[in-house]
């Protein structure tokens, strides 16, 4: 499918914020171990949060889906899969799911739509062998074999600047370790918001431990329960996002509602940097409003907040000035290598953009032109350039635009409310 974005002067309205797909992961993984009836109320419905739900299932999780709640009924000990587990391009399910396969009496297979090399898993594997499971790649890269049976529990090291996943799937499994599990993270934890939500959402099924301030070590006590516990899921901060840098680039009056600025979602610094780029930001109860203005460049450090990379580079080709971005080294190994990804389609379009090893510059004030862009089966990069076509001269089609369906389906359906030029799918 595709669609054609077309220079639009002025956006105006309010929409709401897509569901947290990070928070729905976490509350359906953690409410799946629980012994016990978990209500997950305003999940998102997308691609991925679909290959988690699968995944709980096949591990002995019995679900209802109602057209505003989920209901999981849980169990302590999930059950040996009778088929192989399609985590399709999802990286969260797959990174998340494998350590707790390790809890089931017999073996799990897990498929994955995507290279590992793309998504690599074999520091995640190297620990959980650490904590006595075996588990590995298998044929050509496109499976994971975790053989059953528990988790020892002991000590264990892992990086932390590849994927803070590893760690998080590591924090679901251990609490029902044999023995009392230790994780040292070797180097300087990246995306540290998301381990801070794996946390609490744990805190709140009832689980224990103790970690370091700066998440370098983690203890986790041995052979806890989990308990039932009734969620509500908050609005996307990553998601809300190109809204948000949709009214910056257009000069215009946009409120985004379901949106609590309290919430550990490490991508809420968006608000922190359309403010430091010019825009006006007025944070509400459960909203933010953005009313866009001259722009200017600013450095952003993407170590915690790589999902915010497509977006802002979008934001500095609009802004007066040059816009370095720093600390992204691990955007290569996204759904796409979104460095090159977004460095490719943007120069499409006229962008002054240069991509390195770690991270990219932009220099602003060259005008935009529609084009002919490929998102790479990237949903961040697809809405990326759907925001950069807004502001851009003529129309912009982008291609292949259902892998938006991973995170944010209603993407392009909200813009429209905006008032956004938006023709086809």
């Amino acid at each position: 499918m595709e669609v054609t974005v077309e220079n639009t002067d002025h956006l105006e309205g309010v929409v709401s914020a897509p569901p947290s797909k990070a928070y729905t992961h976490r509350m359906l993984i953690a409410s799946s171990l629980s012994n016990g009836t978990s209500q997950i109320s305003n999940p998102l419905v997308s691609d991925d949060t679909q290959a988690t739900l699968e995944a709980v299932k096949a591990l002995g999780a019995e679900t209802e889906i109602h057209e505003t709640y989920w209901t999981i009924h849980g169990q302590e000990i999930p059950k040996t899969p009778n088929r192989p587990i399609d985590c399709r391009e999802s990286g969260s399910t797959l990174r998340f799911m494998i350590p707790v396969a390790a809890l089931t009496p017999g073996p799990s297979t897990f498929l994955f739509g995507a290279s590992f090399e793309r998504r690599p898993v074999a520091p995640l594997l190297e620990s959980l062998r650490e904590l006595g499971v075996d588990s590995a790649v298998q044929g050509n890269g496109s499976s994971v074999m975790v053989c059953g049976g528990g988790i020892r529990g002991g000590k264990t090291s892992i990086r932390g600047d590849v994927s803070s996943q590893f760690i998080s799937g590591l924090l679901f499994a251990c609490p029902r370790a044999k023995e009392d599990t230790e994780i040292f993270v070797t180097t300087k934890l990246e995306s540290k918001g998301y381990v801070e939500m794996t946390l609490e959402v744990l805190v709140k099924h009832g689980l224990e431990g103790a970690v370091k301030d700066d998440l370098s070590c983690l203890w986790i006590p041995s052979d806890q329960s989990y308990v039932p516990c009734d969620h509500t899921v908050p609005g996307d901060f990553s998601s809300a996002a190109f809204l948000l840098a949709a009214a910056a680039v257009t000069s215009s009056h946009v409120t985004v509602k379901n949106l609590d600025y309290r919430t550990c979602q490490g991508d809420r610094a968006i608000v922190g940097i359309l403010e430091e780029m010019g825009a006006a930001v007025k944070i509400g109860d459960s909203s933010v409003d953005v009313e866009g203005g001259q722009l200017v460049g600013v450095d952003v450090d993407a170590k915690d907040i790589p999902d915010l990379v497509p977006v802002c580079a979008v934001l500095g080709c609009y802004a007066e000035g040059r816009s370095v971005i720093y600390n992204a080294k691990r955007l290569r190994y996204k759904e796409s290598d979104r460095l090159d990804s977004i460095c490719t389609e943007l120069k499409k379009m006229g962008a002054d953009i240069i991509v390195n090893e770690d991270g990219l510059t932009i220099n602003g004030g060259s005008r935009l032109q529609g084009a002919t862009v490929d998102p790479h089966n990237d949903h961040r990069i697809a809405m990326a350039c759907a925001v950069a076509a807004l502001g851009a001269e003529g129309k912009t089609k982008i291609q292949n635009v259902e892998c938006i369906n991973k995170s944010y389906p209603q993407f392009f359906s909200d813009l429209r409310v905006l008032g956004a030029n938006v023709v086809g799918s």
